[in-house]
C-alpha cells in the first residue's frame, strides 16, 4: 500500500457487519485481497514490514476467533450475547492513513447463565413423640348384695301374722272364760287393740325376728329351723313383759311385780305366744333362706364376672 499524499482523499472502508464467525473471516480475505491489489497497483514502493504483519495478525485474529468461539450453555435460553469490535490498523505510522477493518468477534463477551440452586436445607429427623401413657380405670370389685333388708321386710310380714293370731289366741281364751261372748267380741278386741298386753309381744317377736334374719343373712333355712327357737323365747319374754306394762309396772312393788310375773309363767296365753314365736320363725325365715340363696347367686356370678374381667386385661374403647 502506498503513502498517500497530502491533500489527498483518504479511501476509507466502511464497517462491514456480519452476523457470523464465517462471515467475519470471509470479510477479513476481502480486505486482505483487496490489499495486495491496491499495493500491486501502486507507484511506490512495497508495503513495509508492518503493513505485511499487520495484515498477518488480522488474518491470525480472524482465525482464533473462529476456532474459540465459546459454546453457549444449554441449561436455560441465554441472555443476548453482545459483540463488540475494535479496528485493526493497516499502519503503525500515527500520521498516515489508516485503513480501517472491522473484524466481528475479535473481542466477544457471552453472557453466561446462572442457575442459582436452591438453597439445601438440611433435613433434621424430628423425633416420634412418645406415646402419651393412657390410665384405664381398674374395675372395681362386685359389692356383695345382702338379705337383712329382705328379712325385715319379711320380718313385718310374719310380725302381722303374729299379732292377728295372739289376738284370736287371746280372745279365745277369754271366750272359754266367758269373759268373752258373740255379742261384746267387738268390744273386747277393740279393748285388747288399745292394750299394751298386745303390742309389746308383737314389737319384741318382730325383734327377735330381725336380729336373726340381719345375724343369719343368706344362710340356709336350717339355719332358721334351729334359731327360730330363740325367737320363741323373745316371743315368751313379750308375753310377760306385755303384762307388766298392762299392770301397770310403775304402780306396783317389787313383790307384787314378782306374783304377776311368776302367775304368767305358765299362762296359757305364754305358750302360745312361744308356740307362734317359734313356728313364725320358722316358716317365714324359709322364705328368707329362699331370697338368701338367690342373692348368694346372683354374687357368684358378678364375681366370677369380675374375674374373667381381671384376666382379659384392660382395653380402649373407641366411641
Amino acid at each position: 500500500m502506498s503513502d498517500p499524499k497530502y491533500g489527498e482523499p483518504i479511501e476509507e472502508h466502511p464497517p462491514v457487519e456480519t452476523t457470523s464467525v464465517d462471515e467475519a473471516v470471509a470479510s477479513a480475505h476481502a480486505g486482505l485481497a483487496d490489499a495486495e491489489a491496491a499495493s500491486r497497483e501502486a507507484a511506490v514502493d512495497a508495503p513495509s514490514t508492518a503493513d505485511a504483519e499487520a495484515a498477518d495478525a488480522v488474518h491470525t485474529s480472524a482465525s482464533a476467533a473462529s476456532e474459540q468461539a465459546p459454546q453457549p450453555v444449554v441449561a436455560e435460553p441465554a441472555r443476548a450475547e453482545s459483540t463488540h469490535t475494535e479496528p485493526v490498523y493497516g499502519s503503525s505510522f500515527a500520521d498516515d492513513p489508516v485503513d480501517e477493518t472491522y473484524v466481528p468477534g475479535a473481542y466477544s463477551s457471552s453472557a453466561e447463565t446462572v442457575v442459582v440452586a436452591e438453597p439445601v436445607v438440611p433435613v433434621v429427623p424430628v423425633a416420634a413423640p412418645a406415646p402419651q401413657p393412657i390410665f384405664v380405670q381398674a374395675p372395681e370389685p362386685p359389692r356383695l348384695r345382702g338379705n337383712r333388708g329382705a328379712a325385715g321386710a319379711i320380718g313385718l310380714l310374719a310380725t302381722l301374722a303374729f299379732g292377728i293370731l295372739y289376738l284370736g289366741a287371746a280372745l279365745g281364751l277369754q271366750a272359754i272364760r266367758g269373759e268373752v261372748t258373740g255379742a261384746n267380741v267387738g268390744t273386747a278386741a277393740l279393748a285388747a287393740v288399745q292394750s299394751w298386753w298386745l303390742w309389746v309381744p308383737v314389737v319384741v317377736f318382730f325383734i327377735g325376728f330381725w336380729l336373726l334374719g340381719a345375724i343369719i343373712n343368706r344362710g340356709r333355712w336350717g339355719h332358721w329351723v334351729i334359731f327360730g327357737l330363740l325367737v320363741g323365747v323373745v316371743a315368751y319374754a313379750g308375753h310377760l313383759l306385755g303384762q307388766l306394762f298392762q299392770a301397770p309396772f310403775w304402780t306396783l312393788t317389787a313383790r307384787q311385780g314378782a306374783d304377776l310375773v311368776q302367775g304368767q309363767l305358765l299362762a296359757p296365753l305364754a305358750i302360745v305366744a312361744f308356740v307362734l314365736g317359734r313356728e313364725l320363725t320358722i316358716w317365714f325365715g324359709a322364705w328368707v333362706a329362699a331370697r338368701g340363696k338367690r342373692v348368694t347367686e346372683l354374687n357368684d356370678e358378678a364375681q366370677r364376672e369380675y374375674e374373667r374381667t381381671l384376666e382379659a386385661g384392660p382395653r380402649l374403647h373407641q366411641s
